[in-house]
């Protein structure tokens, strides 16, 4: 996936560090599920959310792309509609090395975005009419490569996982607290006693695996980042893309009335990190080298 032009050893690292990262927030994840568990049915507890999450992931796994693109109201993309868009995302899919090329749908609104579902066996890439009118082919190949990478990377997978063990801790939860409120007469009549450490669990675990899960998807964004710029040559493509994506989704009447309320959602609640700073980051790499675009504009509509 990593051309001549690019820093391998540099690139090798920033790849590490995201992985480590990622590592460390799924066990975190995973740890508050665990607790959770044992606090409330001991190894028991332990062994039936090992089973459960094992049934959930497959069941997932068997839901078909095509369902889920359905659920968004995508339509299939033919290669006979867009040939060249065909070829762009064929060509990019096979300098990351995925066994197939992604199936692709459009979704028919003017918001610049597009999005993968499936697995690496099976993927599947939605991009609006938003995007294929708005965007030139550079800034196109960049969003293309961006899911591309998600897909080759398998985040759709681990996302998927963060997702179930959110969704198992807030469970959790919920099922404690509830407990705690049949048992209430019982603590008041001093027929039993409280453990605060594991009260402030059952508070706290939801939000803080909530936490983490975010923290993970903005670890994956800036990996998908790096590796699209590995697989285009092209730093600026994907930044100016990033960049015309933010301005639509500020809107023209919150930039000219409320100019200072942008960014004010803190960082720790965005599932993607901020754009200002992925721009940066791109650019910082635009301005260490000189870099030509592998695929350019050699491909029209």
């Amino acid at each position: 996936m990593v051309t001549s032009r690019i820093d391998v050893a540099r690139w090798q690292e920033n790849a590490q560090r995201n992985r480590l990262q990622s590592c460390a927030l799924l066990l975190l994840m995973a740890g508050f599920l665990a607790l959770l568990g044992w606090l409330l049915a001991g190894m028991v507890g332990i062994v039936l959310l090992l089973a459960g999450g094992v049934a959930l992931s497959l069941w997932r796994d068997n839901i078909s792309p095509e369902a889920v693109m359905r659920g968004h109201g995508a339509q299939p993309l033919l290669p006979q509609q867009l040939p060249a868009l065909w070829q762009r995302v064929a060509l990019l899919s096979q300098r990351a090395g995925l066994p197939v090329t992604p199936q692709l749908y459009l979704l028919d609104t003017q918001l610049i975005n597009a999005f993968a579902v499936g697995r690496i066996e099976r993927p599947a890439i939605a991009i609006t009419t938003g995007a294929l009118n708005q965007l030139d082919w550079r800034e196109l190949t960049g969003v293309l490569a961006h899911e591309i990478s998600h897909i080759r990377n398998n985040d759709l997978r681990v996302m998927q996982l963060a997702q179930l063990m959110s969704q198992g801790t807030s469970f959790l939860s919920t099922l404690g607290q509830l407990l705690l409120l049949i048992n209430l007469p019982l603590i008041m009549l001093g027929m039993t006693t409280l453990n605060w450490w594991a009260i402030l669990l059952l508070l706290l675990a939801p939000t803080l695996s909530a936490l983490a899960q975010l923290a993970l998807s903005r670890t994956r964004e800036y990996d998908a980042d790096l590796n699209a710029v590995a697989l285009t040559n092209d730093p600026s493509g994907l930044a100016s893309a990033l960049g015309k994506i933010e301005w639509q989704q500020q809107g023209w009447l919150r930039r000219m009335v409320l100019p200072r309320m942008q960014g004010t959602v803190p960082e720790l609640l965005k599932t993607h990190p901020n754009t200002d700073a992925r721009i940066a980051r791109l650019r910082a790499l635009e301005r260490q080298q000189q870099w030509q675009p592998l695929f350019g504009s050699m491909l029209r509509w």
